[in-house]
């Protein structure tokens, strides 16, 4: 089992009540785009032929087929054991959106051909943005984590204002900001470093939320406990509260960390050479953009896929420690 506390999918797939309001909701959603692009006046018109294959009758003759499949489909699933459910779907989904790319006419030649290119230059530069950001948003939060716990009037303010600020503001105005502002006030800084900047400080406040939200979550006993013992407040919370409120910041912050991977897009902008610069520029001579886009979003994906696979055996490594 994936989960311990699941609804009994099967016993209700099996249900009649429920796979009758399946079938309806599923026709009434398939309905309006078998409508779509044709005007009410052809729908009615008299028919002229075999009207299973002509007019209002023919659409919703179609979308009554495509209903009934997928509810037997979803009923035959519901037999299987649930990882054998999760990966029939996902593959059955898999296929859908591949047939949809389809309609777009790619062109596989062209693509294999930008595909090495896209992975060592726009990949691997997506990759070492995002690994960097994140390593200097968790000092950034750590550090305004303690700020925000912090009885100094003065220490508080600041990282009060900080997350504000930066939480506040798009990232994208940011980017620019970084990289046009500064140079006005002296400061030239390249392409790179700018949107890194951008990144950890952005990521860095929302960072700092989760931080002290985790930090909050050890009871108070234990930093007394600390100090009755002569622990120092470094001491005290690299090995006693950072170490026990790891499985509650886990979980968001590899959540923030995919995001920031996506979000590093928009330092394309600024004309680094990351996965969603090339996706725009290298299909403009030929006007192949969908080519390059459509493999952009499935690299993304699938370093996403590859992150929450870590993330999950992080999250789990958490939880045996705990239940020890």
């Amino acid at each position: 089992m994936l989960y311990s506390d699941t609804v009994d999918s099967e016993v209700l797939v099996h249900k009649p009540w429920f796979v009758a309001a399946m079938f309806l909701a599923v026709f009434l959603v398939l309905m309006p785009f078998n409508l779509a692009g044709s005007g009410m006046g052809e729908l009615m018109r008299p028919v002229i032929g075999d009207p299973a294959v002509s007019g209002l009758f023919g659409r919703a003759s179609i979308a009554f087929v495509l209903a009934l499949l997928f509810c037997i489909n979803v009923a035959l699933i519901a037999f299987l054991p649930l990882r054998l459910q999760v990966l029939v779907v996902w593959f059955e989904l898999l296929m859908l959106f591949l047939a949809f790319f389809q309609t777009f006419n790619l062109s596989l030649p062209f693509i294999a051909e930008k595909l090495p290119f896209m992975i060592t230059q726009g990949l691997l530069t997506t990759v070492y943005i995002s690994a960097v950001s994140i390593a200097i948003a968790t000092v950034i939060a750590i550090l305004g984590a303690v700020a925000k716990l912090s009885n100094n009037g003065f220490v508080y303010a600041v990282a009060s204002f900080y997350t504000s600020f930066f939480r506040g503001l798009p990232l994208l105005m940011q980017v620019y900001l970084i990289y046009l502002g500064l140079p006005q006030l002296g400061i030239i800084i390249d392409a790179v470093p700018a949107g890194i900047i951008a990144l950890s400080l952005c990521y860095g406040a929302y960072m700092t939320e989760i931080f002290r939200a985790g930090i909050q979550s050890i009871d108070r006993g234990q930093w007394e406990a600390s100090r009755s013992l002569g622990f120092g407040f470094g001491l005290t919370m690299r090995q006693i509260i950072l170490p026990q409120s790891l499985p509650v910041i886990i979980p968001p912050t590899g959540n923030q960390f995919i995001s920031m991977l996506k979000d590093s897009s928009l330092v394309s902008v600024i004309g680094v050479w990351e996965l969603m610069f090339l996706a725009r520029t290298l299909g403009q001579k030929t006007f192949q953009h969908m080519e390059m886009l459509i493999t952009a979003a499935l690299l993304y994906w699938m370093l996403s896929i590859l992150l929450e696979l870590v993330q999950a055996r992080i999250e789990r490594h958490y939880a045996r420690s705990k239940k020890r």
